[in-house]
């Protein structure tokens, strides 16, 4: 009697393995649009710069004002997500974030030279990030419902390597694209490249359906306690936004450096951008699948940190040795992908210690800190740069990398859920 009843179990998991990768690539390519308009605009920094007619302090609040909307979101957004489910929350944050971008495209782009109004720039840079707050927790927490507890490493470093991902495309394609086209093709692009995303995820993402005469998990019939009275999601979540603020002041302000400072020509900075995306893309899916092996998240999550700390003190001193050209590109490339290898171990951490019930809310928290960490870090780099110069912008990065590294890496078995979670 057995025998059959294997059979059928085993022929009823294969449709729901086919659906878990097909989610995984759903949310993966959610945040490879979403990423490439997060690190697409900055990287247009020097064009707009000219284009909009703004000085170094406008073009920080401008760029920051993005990372204020996602901040302000994410964890709304996370809530809402616990509550109605991965696909409403997905499907309206990509949605409503294509029609902000087509906006930005028809109304807010220079004509004839002339720049909009400063205020309707800035108005459309938060409208998107407030939107775009949507896709991060959504997803991971979409990610989260269909693979295992020992699984979730490499899932969540796959959907982390979007960020990369569409930074490197960003890179490679968008400065070229802005330079030659103008703002309006560039927000046009984006905008439909968000509407793309949001269509696969109404293709492809469902909810997970149990395998039959399976267990159910001790999280289905009792819900793990809430994520904001879990002090190692707030611990956590507090060290992954620190750490980010040193990836932030690369890929916000590292076109000026390597322009203003190292002198690259624009297809050099293109390369050092792309290559440092790439990179850390590698490192993201690699880091995952061995982390989940080893189960050793947290030592390297302290490796990433603590090496992080002395690359951006190295930079600091090259800047300060008066270093140019790939003197200075490579290192900057080399301290950016360290700083920026740890997002899937570091958010899978997150998540099973909230729970996959409270991933949601959890993972909106994170990305709340993370995304205050990006607005404040361009106002402060533009600050730092007035007053001290491109060495002190890098000696705060490392100095944050250190003050981060015990939050990320702290043993704290007592609050970890169980294995079902």
């Amino acid at each position: 009697m057995s025998a059959p009843c294997l059979s059928s179990t085993t022929t009823a998991a294969r449709p729901r393995i086919a659906a878990r990768w097909k989610v995984l690539a759903a949310g993966t390519l959610a945040n490879t649009a979403f990423s490439v308009v997060v690190n697409g605009i900055p990287l247009t920094a020097v064009l707009m710069r000219g284009s909009y007619s703004l000085d170094t302090a406008a073009l920080g609040l401008a760029l920051g004002l993005m990372g204020l909307g996602i901040a302000l979101s994410e964890l709304p957004w996370g809530m809402l997500t616990d509550a109605w489910g991965d696909r409403p929350v997905l499907l309206t944050g990509l949605g409503g974030t294509a029609i902000a971008l087509a906006a930005l495209a028809m109304g807010v782009v220079p004509q004839g030279g002339t720049p909009p109004t400063f205020a309707l720039l800035c108005a459309g840079l938060l409208t998107v990030g407030l939107l775009g707050g949507s896709v991060n927790g959504s997803s991971g927490r979409a990610i989260m419902g269909w693979f295992a507890a020992s699984e979730r490493g490499l899932a969540m470093s796959i959907r982390q390597t979007a960020l990369p991902l569409g930074g490197a495309l960003a890179a490679l394609v968008l400065p070229w694209l802005t330079a030659r086209y103008g703002f309006g093709v560039l927000f046009g692009v984006l905008a439909a490249c968000n509407a793309l995303a949001g269509l696969l995820v109404w293709a492809w993402v469902r909810q997970p359906q149990a395998l039959p005469g399976a267990a159910q998990a001790p999280s289905a019939t009792a819900p793990s306690p809430s994520a904001l009275k879990n002090p190692a999601v707030w611990r956590i979540s507090l060290g992954i936004g620190l750490l980010c603020a040193p990836q932030f002041a690369i890929l916000t302000f590292g076109t000026v450096f390597l322009h203003d400072a190292a002198h690259v020509p624009m297809a050099g900075i293109a390369a050092a951008m792309a290559g440092l995306q790439i990179g850390a893309m590698v490192l993201r899916i690699w880091s995952g699948r061995w982390t989940d092996r080893r189960g050793n998240r947290l030592e390297y999550l302290r490796a990433c940190a603590g090496l992080s700390a002395a690359l951006f003190a190295a930079l600091a001193m090259a800047s300060m040795a008066g270093w140019s050209g790939a003197a200075l590109a490579v290192p900057m490339a080399v301290a950016g992908i360290c700083v920026s290898a740890w997002h899937g171990v570091a958010y899978a951490e997150l998540a099973t210690r909230a729970g996959a019930a409270r991933a949601g809310t959890a993972l909106g928290l994170c990305n709340t800190l993370v995304f205050i960490a990006n607005f404040v870090t361009p106002l402060s780099v533009a600050q730092m740069l007035d007053a001290a110069g491109w060495p002190w912008v890098w000696w705060a990065g490392a100095a944050v990398a250190l003050i981060a590294l015990p939050l990320v890496a702290a043993q704290d078995r007592r609050l970890a859920p169980s294995s079902g979670e």
